[in-house]
């Protein structure tokens, strides 16, 4: 099976469980992330975000906090979205938020179409990730700016440590036991093994157009947040 259809059928398969997974499994840790991530884009007041990998939207409906006209999530999982379009729907936000079927390496929309780019815990999916930079590159308005929450790999005593048994060891058994995935949260510390995180990514990003990127490492280094802008 292709990259892009393993994940695809992944994500599908443990959709009921993935919210309370990653908030169980991140001890809440990650609402704290993208309120951060929400912080930088305050700064910015964009009027159309665009988020690429939303899952089940909570970023995209975190994002409903700005002044923001326009608020698109796109996603190749469909029992993600429709996860997502029911929570948006409990929260009256119908008006506010669009959630459609996507590939993040090939964007249905027009160049320079977003103010604001995000992603939160997608891009390590990504089958091409240049390929899926230069996309979200693409349909960023010249002075907008691309805003990326992922995983990242602490590299300090003891923190490295802990968390690599945490990731290889228990993370993996408690998402086999709730999600009753096989292979779903073995998945996820081999794709964040593999991510090219800190400067790595930072320099992809720059090769895929972007200026001015910057790298935060937040709770230790366990997860990072990236921004560019398009020039």
């Amino acid at each position: 099976m292709a990259e892009k259809e393993h994940v695809r059928s992944m994500f599908n398969n443990i959709a009921g469980n993935y919210d309370f997974l990653n908030h169980f499994l991140s001890a809440g840790i990650d609402r704290r992330w993208r309120k951060k991530v929400i912080n930088i884009l305050k700064q910015k007041q964009p009027a159309r975000i665009l988020d690429v990998a939303t899952g089940t939207a909570d970023l995209a409906i975190a994002q409903a906090a700005l002044p923001a006209d326009t608020i698109v999530g796109v996603d190749i999982a469909d029992q993600m979205l429709d996860i997502g379009r029911d929570k948006i729907r409990k929260k009256g936000l119908e008006h506010r938020i669009t959630l459609e079927n996507g590939d993040s390496e090939a964007l249905r929309f027009d160049d320079a179409s977003f103010d604001a780019v995000t992603v939160a815990f997608g891009v390590r999916n990504y089958e091409d990730l240049d390929k899926g930079l230069t996309e979200m590159q693409r349909v960023l308005a010249p002075g907008g700016t691309v805003v990326i929450l992922e995983f990242s790999k602490p590299r300090r005593f003891p923190v490295k440590q802990l968390y690599s048994f945490y990731f290889r060891y228990i993370l993996p058994v408690l998402g086999r036991l709730i999600s009753r995935h096989n292979s779903a949260y073995t998945y996820l510390p081999e794709s964040v093994g593999a991510f090219p995180d800190g400067p790595a990514f930072t320099a992809r990003m720059e090769q895929a157009g972007f200026s001015r990127c910057t790298h935060r490492p937040l709770t230790f280094g366990i997860a990072a947040i990236y921004t560019g802008e398009k020039g």
